[in-house]
């Protein structure tokens, strides 16, 4: 990772262009990261596979067996610093674990869980003494870890919690009352990560155990999906905490709770694009197995169709989530015994937004990826002895966790806007430079070479995105933060500019190492992502423009931002999409 460490700021990639010397990708993984996926991958196909229909019944004995394995060969200690019993790794290795067991479901969701938001509030935020209490038994497995954050009242709002602490009058413990709800992991776990109001009113963390006085678990909720995993209300009832246990500062609890969230949503979209994979390779075997019309299903163009897309769309999460582990390694990679917890705090910040991309954009490529598999299964997707059924109902919660994807679109935007309020970037400036781009006759700077249209368009989409926010801004002023329709819009944008600049940028870091010749799959699923994005990006702009202006004002920005983008889509989208689909169905499996 040294020698593309960049510093980059968080969010740049909203306002100017990228190197793709800068920006990691899958192939850039080396032996160490192999052999972690490798490990991973055999744990899941030995251990965890043969036992599907066990955690599906919510067999949750099988589950911690599972977990406990799992810590034996160090799956769980990935994060965790070596001077407190797990192996230190970076970023990279988290995210392949996360991907490797997303096709796993229910077992999958209570892994991470565990090895992220359940574990890392220890990791970056504990005394000394708390982390060598906790993090060698997390590491293994000897505890197994939950995080206590919504409440009954309080799901996107976490900080309306209404759970409290007092400090009793010997000064030895806090009492806790109050209840959490939809807590992942409740059933077995032995620490939780909770949230509570100290006097009703400094949100504060706190770690409890299980066996403290006053804690008790409600009843397992019956869920649409990822049944293997426990799910139940988290219970204080004059619950007793040792002061000792008070995790960071007093009424900094949100510094913890939201800034873990950002790991928890990259985290998120790892086992998104592991699922995806998994969905895609079901509806490729069946595909070439099933016959109608005396050929097999995959044989037909608008089969190819759907693979090739749904093969693009994995591509372009696959390099979104790679190009983000290389950021969060290099904003945290030097912090894990850093005991600094306001440059912690700063750098589990730093990318919020891209963390934002990676949850929202993984989470709908799994849906999407999900619902065309189902469909390509005609009937059989819909009996429960196939296993696309499992994973088009497990599928939905995942827009849903670590913030819905409404919230984390919202944040988008509104994080742009927060860091030019505090002087951290002169986006009026980019603002200016991006009308200016737009407006003019003749394109300056025209991109040349290979991928020359698909550069083309991510400066376009950049600049569309820039002029769009900043007559919003200009529109709406301060109270552009109520207007959540041309935000979400604004948003949409965005994650599409990242989505398929991470592609193009990957393509051609990959041209440049091996070659035009070697390298075509990528460059035609390159284009067909940048030429789907380009389609929902300009529906975005036009539903925008039709919300916020009428008349000649909105025929005048409809002129400027929309004459660049029926020349940038690419040409021959069926004959390339029907190759991308051969390549994959000879492979038996995706790759790129």
């Amino acid at each position: 990772m040294s020698e593309m460490k960049v510093n980059q700021k968080g969010g740049a990639f909203l306002l100017e262009e990228a190197n793709a010397l800068h920006v990691y990708t899958p192939e850039d993984l080396t032996n160490e990261h192999r052999m972690i996926a490798q490990t991973a991958k055999q744990f899941i196909e030995k251990e965890v596979s043969p036992y599907r229909v066990d955690i599906e019944n919510q067999d949750f004995n099988k589950v911690v067996e599972l977990l406990h394995k799992a810590g034996e060969l160090g799956l769980l200690a990935h994060s965790i610093p070596e001077a407190y019993g797990g192996l230190g790794l970076d970023k990279i290795s988290k995210g392949l674990v996360g991907e490797v067991i997303g096709g796993t479901s229910g077992y999958g969701v209570a892994h991470s869980n565990h090895t992220c938001i359940a574990t890392l509030p220890i990791t970056y935020f504990g005394t000394k003494e708390q982390k060598e209490k906790y993090l060698p038994k997390l590491a293994s497995g000897e505890y197994l870890g939950a995080y206590c954050l919504t409440e009954p009242e309080a799901g996107s709002d976490a900080l309306s919690a209404q759970t409290t602490a007092v400090l009793n009058e010997a000064g030895t413990h806090y009492i806790l009352n109050g209840t959490k709800q939809y807590i992942t992991n409740a059933a077995f776990s032995d620490t939780f990560i909770t949230y509570a109001k100290v006097d009703g009113k400094h949100f504060t963390a706190f770690i409890v155990e299980k066996d403290f006085e006053g804690l008790s678990l409600g009843p397992e909720e019956k869920k649409m999906g990822i049944k293997g995993s426990s799910t139940r209300p988290v219970i204080y009832e004059d619950c007793l905490v040792p002061k000792e246990n008070l995790l960071g500062e007093i009424g900094k609890g949100h510094v913890i709770a939201l800034n873990v969230l950002n790991l928890g949503r990259f985290n998120l979209g790892s086992a998104c694009m592991g699922a995806s994979k998994y969905a895609f390779e079901l509806a490729l075997n069946y595909t070439k197995e099933r016959k109608q019309f005396k050929t097999a299903i995959a044989e037909f163009n608008a089969s190819k169709e759907k693979l090739a897309k749904m093969a693009a769309r994995i591509y372009a999460a696959e390099s979104v989530q790679y190009r983000t582990a290389g950021l969060l390694e290099d904003a945290l990679g030097d912090l894990s015994n850093s005991e600094d917890f306001d440059l912690i705090a700063k750098q589990l910040a730093e990318y919020a937004m891209e963390c934002s991309v990676c949850k929202v954009y993984g989470s709908e490529t799994l849906d999407q990826v999900a619902d065309e598999s189902l469909q390509l299964h005609g009937g059989a997707g819909f009996i429960h002895e196939y296993k696309i059924e499992q994973v088009y109902r497990d599928s939905r919660i995942n827009r849903i966790f670590e913030g819905t994807n409404e919230i984390n679109r919202l944040l988008l935007p509104t994080q742009l806007l927060r860091k030019a309020n505090k002087g951290e970037v002169e986006l009026k400036n980019y603002i200016e430079k991006a009308v200016g781009e737009l407006t003019s006759l003749t394109w300056k700077g025209q991109k040349e070479g290979l991928l020359a249209k698909e550069k083309q368009a991510i400066v376009t989409v950049r600049n569309m995105f820039l002029t769009l926010l900043g007559a919003s801004v200009e529109l709406f002023g301060k109270e552009l933060v109520h207007e959540q329709e041309a935000l979400m819009k604004i948003a949409e944008i965005a994650i599409g500019l990242f989505a398929m600049e991470s592609a193009v940028l990957r393509a051609e870091k990959a041209v440049e190492r091996n070659g035009e010749v070697q390298e075509q799959l990528k460059i035609n699923m390159t284009k067909t992502v940048v030429d789907e994005t380009l389609l929902d990006v300009e529906k975005q702009a036009r539903q925008l423009l039709n919300g916020i202006f009428t008349g000649e004002k909105r025929q005048q920005y409809e002129a400027i931002l929309l004459k660049w983008t029926s020349s940038l889509q690419s040409e021959g989208m069926f004959a390339r999409n029907r190759m991308i689909a051969d390549s994959l169905i000879e492979a038996g499996r995706y790759t790129c």
